[in-house]
């Protein structure tokens, strides 16, 4: 079930009801069986791996949460690689076996297993790692209830793509669970609204540039095509993901919990390290707290800062699919933090003046657009491809190039220079009474409309994270 189809709101719509009909002590019982039964609705034969997930892991907590010590770094170890070696059979089993064919000569099927890749599995097996280590930190006491825990790994508005959430900031909401009042309401409706206009106006759309350029003109569409394809696709993702978590914290808080954000206006980061703490930010906390820093940080010395950033960007880059192209753009993304920390440290901001922030906007945007042509193009070959045509491509104006892209940027700009503040999305939640509703309900008649004149079911664009 897509967040952008009417079967998933008739599944929200019945399970608010059932949530919020039961006794409270059964509210979270339901809101389990919901999570699995939408999981199944997926794959079925996968519900047994993300319940085997939960009970693995309920036990593992309480098994290192009972004996600090070394008998609880034994069970922690053991918690961790499996967790990991789950994640790497399915999800870069495949990559592993191509590399090593082709190293040995033989073709690259040779030892295929052919293994489903399960949806979320990147996303329930962090969450899973963080919980267990939290255990050992001492930050956590382990759950001794399964059903609060198997809600925490499954709850489904963020197990299909996130965001990444913690433990700590999830179970102490179920201790204190309430009826969202007016003003939650309305703020989980007003984000419902504004990720469905991202997704069906904004993302599906430059959806349809981008899969013109990168599915079938790479190579063909001069220079004038290729910066329209990569922009397309700049533009697309991020209303995709960014619009994915505004329904997904918009339904947690129907349902009366709080997901922290995952994105803050990002491209409008006046430089990279900024992006990195405004993009994906669920990832990039959990990367920081869970890998770089006990890797040693920036403790160690500036060369040893600097190769902590590049390997933990890739193995970034990694866990968002199995495909080389995933390493190098992670990589990417670490030699341009490392960079901008060896400048920073050396020569202040690069960006002086009036114009200075500004400039920094524009310079980040357009190095961040162009890694995202390694995360878009399936191998080494198509990148450089793609890359040959922004910076060498002929310079003619094709006659299939969509002006429609130009419109949705201009919407674009316009809605940042009318909600710059976010003064208009405010406006529809705050407040009681009529007034509020009516603007609720005005909002939401709003998206329906939306979904009806504006998504193209014929195409049926799926949310990108979904595949990670």
């Amino acid at each position: 079930m897509l967040f952008n189809s009417f079967p998933f709101w008739g599944f929200f719509a019945a399970v608010l009801l059932l949530a919020y009909g039961v006794p409270a002590a059964w509210s979270r019982l339901v809101l389990v069986l919901a999570s699995f039964i939408f999981y199944g609705v997926w794959s079925p034969r996968l519900v047994l791996l993300l319940a085997g997930c939960v009970v693995f892991n309920y036990a593992t907590g309480i098994l290192i949460g009972a004996k600090p010590g070394r008998r609880a770094r034994v069970w922690l170890a053991v918690a961790v690689t499996a967790n990991l070696g789950l994640l790497a059979l399915f999800k870069y089993y495949g990559l592993l076996s191509q590399s090593v064919a082709g190293l040995v000569g033989v073709p690259a099927d040779a030892f295929a297993l052919h293994i489903v890749l399960p949806v979320a599995i990147s996303f329930y097996s962090f969450e899973a790692i963080s919980y267990n280590v939290d255990i050992y930190r001492g930050h956590l006491a382990a759950r001794k209830n399964l059903i609060d825990f198997a809600l925490f790994i499954s709850f489904f508005p963020h197990l299909a793509a996130g965001p990444i959430i913690r433990p700590g900031h999830f179970f102490p909401q179920l201790s204190r669970r309430h009826l969202p009042d007016g003003e939650e309401i309305g703020w989980g409706s007003v984000q419902i609204v504004k990720g469905l206009i991202k997704k069906i106006v904004f993302a599906d759309h430059f959806a349809l540039i981008a899969n013109a350029y990168f599915s079938f003109q790479v190579g063909h569409a001069g220079l004038i095509g290729a910066w329209i394809g990569t922009l397309a696709f700049s533009m697309q993702i991020y209303f995709d993901f960014s619009g994915y978590t505004d329904i997904a914290r918009g339904c947690a808080m129907l349902l009366g919990l709080r997901f922290p954000a995952n994105f803050e206006r990002p491209y409008l980061s006046a430089d990279i390290t900024e992006f990195w703490r405004r993009w994906h930010i669920s990832l990039s906390t959990w990367l920081r707290d869970y890998l770089y820093i006990p890797l040693g940080g920036n403790r160690l010395g500036g060369a040893r800062t600097y190769a902590n950033l590049i390997v933990t960007m890739g193995l970034g880059g990694l866990w968002h699919g199995a495909a080389w192209n995933f390493v190098l753009w992670g990589l990417y993304h670490g030699a341009l933090l490392a960079l901008h920390r060896a400048w920073r440290g050396r020569s202040g901001p690069a960006f002086r003046g009036p114009a200075g922030h500004p400039a920094g906007i524009c310079l980040t945007f357009l190095l961040v657009t162009l890694g995202w042509v390694m995360f878009r193009t399936p191998d080494f070959a198509t990148s450089w491809l793609v890359f040959g045509e922004l910076f060498a491509g002929d310079t003619r104006v094709h006659p299939n190039m969509p002006s429609d892209m130009f419109v949705l940027l201009a919407a674009c700009a316009l809605w940042l220079v009318l909600d710059r503040d976010r003064r208009l999305q405010s406006w529809f939640y705050r407040g009681g009474g009529v007034s509020a509703t009516l603007k609720i309900s005005s909002a939401l008649a709003l998206s329906l409309m939306a979904l009806e004149m504006f998504s193209n079911t014929s195409i049926a664009v799926p949310f990108i994270y979904f595949q990670f």
